[in-house]
C-alpha cells in the first residue's frame, strides 16, 4: 500500500507559478513510476506529466501537449517526493491536480501509452486545487 500526500496548490494569477509536491510513503519510492493528472469540473481526468524510475537509459519524462514547455516534473528519491513546477500558468490550467504511482515499470516501447493513461496507475493522492485567475 502506498500513501500519497499532496501540497502546494492554491490561487495564482495568470502568468504566475506554483510548485506542487507529492510525498509518498509505504513503499519503495525509487522503484515507482509517477505521474501528475488534473481534472476540471465536468471534464475527464487529463494527463499532465510522468516520470519513470531510473534505468540504464536514464529517466524518461513525458508531458502533455498543453503543459509542455511550462511545467517541469521531477523527483527526489532521498525525500520520497515528486514535484511539479508550474510556470506561466493559464486560466485553463485550473483544476484539481492529482499525483499517482505505478508500481510496475512500463515497457519501454509502451511508456507513453502507459503513463498517459490514468487507468494504468495503482495509487492516487487526494488531489490539490490549483486555481488560476485572469
Amino acid at each position: 500500500q502506498v500513501q500519497l500526500v499532496e501540497s502546494g496548490g492554491g490561487l495564482v494569477q495568470a502568468g504566475g507559478s506554483l510548485r506542487l509536491s507529492c510525498a509518498a510513503s509505504g513503499g519503495t519510492f525509487s522503484s515507482y513510476a509517477m505521474g501528475w493528472f488534473r481534472q476540471a469540473p465536468g471534464k475527464e481526468r487529463e494527463f499532465v506529466a510522468a516520470i519513470s524510475r531510473i534505468s540504464w537509459t536514464g529517466i524518461d519524462i513525458y508531458y502533455g501537449d498543453t503543459v509542455k514547455g511550462r511545467f517541469t516534473i521531477s523527483r527526489d528519491n532521498s525525500k520520497n517526493t515528486m514535484y511539479l513546477q508550474m510556470n506561466s500558468l493559464k486560466p485553463e490550467d485550473t483544476a484539481v491536480y492529482y499525483c499517482a504511482v505505478r508500481e510496475s515499470p512500463a515497457r519501454p516501447d509502451a511508456f507513453i501509452a502507459t503513463m498517459t493513461s490514468a487507468g494504468q496507475y495503482d495509487y492516487w493522492g487526494q488531489g490539490t486545487q490549483v486555481t488560476v485567475s485572469s
